[in-house]
């Protein structure tokens, strides 16, 4: 089937009200039993949100019932950028034009939550919060042109900053956006305002051992040849060669 030719129509289920400012970011709980949303606003305050009660509606999942919001954070002093969840769903973490990353603990049975962490480091606006998609480490990017790793050795909750990616270790050199990590968990894309992407990668199973954090690194590109068949190679840090090619020309 041609995705081109069919039409994508969107159908508005809910409108969900109560932030009093522009809305900058939203992250569903993976786990749980009824759908739950965190939302983030330019008025200073984190709004969860749950569905009343579990309606298997054909045609539009699992959204036939109302949203109500179970829980207000309102800890941040300025507004709050971005949220994220853990994989457990068990932590949510914010971060806000105050500088700081925050991270709450999920109580009550998903309507009380409780301040477990407050993490300073960053000099200049945190833009956004990531976890990583299989262990409990905080990544955090920010104005200040930096990335941060918070990680907690013993899971007791004492979260550290434990590395700082930034240019002096081939990292951007103005403002990063976003954050995003491969299924693996062992590769890591950021991108800046420097116009750029950068991949870094971890050992993983380092990690995953509990033998102690690993660091990561940029993955460097240090060579790339354009064929004159229009196929490009490039071969990297990664020990791989890998060939690309422009899917739009025909």
């Amino acid at each position: 089937m041609d995705l081109m030719e069919k039409k994508l129509e969107l159908v508005e289920l809910h409108k969900l009200e109560g932030h009093t400012d522009r809305v900058w970011n939203v992250s569903w709980n993976p786990v749980g039993t009824l759908p739950i949303l965190a939302s983030c606003s330019g008025d200073n305050t984190v709004r969860i949100w749950e569905q009343s009660s579990l309606s298997l509606t054909p045609g539009l999942a699992s959204f036939g019932d109302e949203f109500e919001c179970i829980s207000t954070l309102e800890e941040h002093e300025n507004e709050v950028k971005s949220v994220s969840w853990n994989a457990a769903g068990s932590y949510l973490a914010t971060c806000s034009r105050d500088k700081s990353v925050w991270i709450w603990e999920v109580l009550g049975g998903g309507n009380e939550y409780d301040c477990a962490a407050v993490l300073i480091g960053h000099t200049q606006d945190a833009k956004m919060v990531q976890w990583h998609p299989t262990m409990d480490v905080l990544f955090s990017c920010s104005y200040d042109n930096t990335i941060k790793v918070w990680w907690s050795e013993d899971d007791d909750g004492d979260y550290q900053c434990v590395q700082t990616l930034d240019e002096s270790n081939n990292g951007h050199s103005s403002t990063v956006w976003a954050i995003s990590f491969n299924a693996a968990g062992d590769k890591m894309v950021t991108c800046s305002d420097d116009l750029t992407l950068k991949i870094w990668e971890t050992d993983i199973a380092m990690m995953h051992s509990g033998e102690g954090y690993a660091s990561w690194t940029h993955l460097c590109t240090y060579s790339a040849h354009w064929s004159r068949d229009n196929i490009i190679a490039s071969g990297a840090g990664d020990d791989a060669i890998r060939l690309f090619v422009d899917s739009n020309n025909d």
